[in-house]
C-alpha cells in the first residue's frame, strides 16, 4: 500500500492506495505555516481514524502546487512512515511528452491528471479540474501534453465578487431552476453555474479545433459535480482522477 498525497490551494487530499485500488481518501487543510511536525501528528490522527497504521506503507508520492508546504510535508510524510516520498516534478518519468514552452514548470496535479486522463479514457483527452482555479487541459493523441487554459475558480470568482461587492451576497455553487434569474441569488448562481458550463463548453470546442480532433472529456475537483452536469457536452467526472494519477505515476518511478 502506498501513500497518496496531492497539496492544492485549499486542501490537502490524502489517498491510500493498493495494488491501484483506493481504500481511503481523506482531506485536511493546507496551511502554508505549518511545520513538518504539525503536518505529521495531523497525517498520524487522520490515518489512525481510518484504522490505518503509519508504518503499513511501502511508498509515497506527493504532487503539490503549494511550495510552502511542499518541503514540511515530504518531511511529515518520510518521518511518518519512514518510506522515501517521491514528488511528482521534473526528471519524473510520467509517460507523456510534455509539449510546452518551459517543461519544468508544469504542475503536479495536472501531470498526474493528464496521465491518469490518458490510461483509463485514452487519447486525446481534455482534462478539466475544478478547483480554486478551474484548468482545462489537453494530450493530444501521441500522449503529447499541448497546454491549456487557466481560470478563475468558481468559488474563487464568487467570494471575491461578494467581498468587493456591496449589494452581492456570498452565494453556495448550486444550479438555479433556470437561466435567467429573476433574483440576485438565482442570478448569481445562474453566472457561477451555467456559465462556468457555457465557458467549458466553448473552451473544449475551442481545444478541438485546435487539435484538430474530438476528445475524451474527463473532470475531477471538488466543484466538478456541481457545474458538469450542466455542460452541453458529456464529459465524465472522476472524483479519484488524480489519485489514479499518483498511483500510476509511482509505479512508473518507484525504485
Amino acid at each position: 500500500m502506498i501513500l497518496a498525497l496531492d497539496v492544492g490551494n485549499t486542501h490537502i487530499v490524502v489517498g491510500c492506495i493498493e495494488e491501484g485500488h483506493i481504500l481511503s481518501i481523506v482531506r485536511i487543510q493546507t496551511k502554508s505555516g505549518e511545520t513538518d511536525a504539525e503536518y505529521a501528528i495531523k497525517l498520524k490522527q487522520v490515518l489512525e481514524l481510518k484504522g490505518i497504521d503509519p508504518a503499513g506503507f511501502e511508498g509515497a508520492i506527493l504532487s503539490s502546487v503549494v511550495p510552502p508546504v511542499t518541503g514540511a510535508l515530504l518531511s511529515a510524510v518520510e518521518s511518518l512512515t519512514g518510506c522515501r516520498c517521491l514528488l511528482v516534478g521534473p526528471g519524473m518519468k510520467t509517460g507523456l511528452n510534455v509539449r510546452i514552452d518551459d517543461p519544468s514548470s508544469l504542475a503536479g496535479d495536472l501531470v498526474a491528471g493528464s496521465v491518469a486522463a490518458a490510461i483509463h479514457y485514452g487519447t486525446p483527452v481534455i482534462v478539466l479540474d475544478l478547483g480554486t482555479a478551474t484548468t482545462v487541459v489537453a494530450v493530444d493523441g501521441n500522449n503529447c501534453y499541448r497546454g491549456g487554459a487557466i481560470l478563475p475558480g468558481v468559488r474563487t470568482s464568487y467570494t471575491a465578487l461578494s467581498a468587493d461587492t456591496s449589494l452581492l451576497p456570498d452565494i453556495s455553487i448550486a444550479a438555479p431552476k433556470k437561466s435567467i434569474g429573476t433574483n440576485t441569488v438565482d442570478a448569481m448562481r445562474s453566472g457561477a453555474v451555467f456559465g462556468t458550463a457555457a465557458a467549458i463548453d466553448g473552451m473544449i470546442e475551442r481545444f478541438e479545433a485546435e487539435l484538430g480532433q474530438s476528445c475524451a472529456l474527463v473532470a475531477t475537483g471538488g466543484l466538478a459535480q456541481a457545474v458538469i452536469p450542466y455542460c452541453r457536452r458529456p464529459i465524465i467526472c472522476d472524483d479519484d482522477l488524480l489519485l489514479k494519477g499518483l498511483w500510476a505515476l509511482y509505479q512508473k518511478n518507484k525504485r
